[in-house]
């Protein structure tokens, strides 16, 4: 049972999802979690030292992506 999913999906300049990604493992690394922000409220999602780690690449001929997907 899912207590909770957020889903979002931008269209941003390549430069700008590399910051993001950044962002995403400085907090992983220095706070030991991530910060969501949405609808004026805070969500922090505490990480132990341990994760699992699936890195995906997809090449096709219309459309590439690379999906990287953290668990624990």
């Amino acid at each position: 049972m899912e207590l909770l999913e957020i889903t979002e999906k931008h269209t941003m300049r390549r430069e700008q999802a590399a910051d993001l990604l950044r962002e995403l493992a400085d907090a992983l690394s220095r706070h030991n979690g991530v910060d969501f922000l949405r609808e004026g409220k805070k969500l922090h999602i505490r990480v132990p030292d341990e994760v699992e780690v699936e890195l995906e690449v997809e090449i096709e001929s219309g459309e590439s992506g690379i999906e990287i997907e953290i668990n624990w």
